[in-house]
């Protein structure tokens, strides 16, 4: 199984906020703590031999190569970086994440359940709109069984 992980580089640590502007720091950047996550359960499952490749992918400008070294010292097998020097919304990642998976033919793609620089939790179900893929949201661990793929969360649990 090929498992490709979208992972987007943020603001990391607290940011100083005075008369409602952030105040000018030099800003530490990192890799979005919920994405972490859902690269943690694919090297997860890489680990238990059901999957076989890790694909991270990250887009932005050329600073966010940092996220995909982490990415591949945190255990995925390659790295992709899509630049773009412009701020993407939420569909346009959509949509070069659904490109990518379209090329790459992943069995699974897992994302975090939001970035926390926006909080728009909007891409992944928009990826899988336009994939005509299932999809499992807000899921904590993923169960593969043989022909059924299940997630589930502390609050419930899916099919997919």
């Amino acid at each position: 199984m090929k498992i490709l992980v979208a992972v987007k580089r943020v603001i990391d640590g607290p940011i100083r906020v005075a008369k409602g502007k952030i105040e000018p720091v030099v800003p530490k950047f990192s890799m979005n703590p919920f994405d972490s996550i859902a690269l943690e359960e694919a090297v997860r499952m890489k680990e238990k031999n059901m999957a076989k490749e890790i694909l991270a992918v990250s887009m932005g400008p050329r600073a966010v190569q940092d996220t995909l070294r982490t990415a591949l010292a945190l255990g995925a097998d390659r790295a992709l970086h899509i630049p773009s020097e412009v701020e993407l919304e939420p569909l346009a990642v959509a949509r070069l994440m659904a490109a990518v998976a379209k090329k790459e033919a992943p069995d699974m793609l897992l994302m975090g359940k939001q970035a926390v620089d926006d909080d728009s939790n909007q891409t992944g179900q928009m990826v899988a709109a336009l994939l005509g893929w299932p999809q499992g949201t807000f899921a904590s661990e993923v169960k593969i069984q043989e022909e059924e793929t299940s997630s589930s969360s502390s609050s419930s649990s899916s099919s997919l």
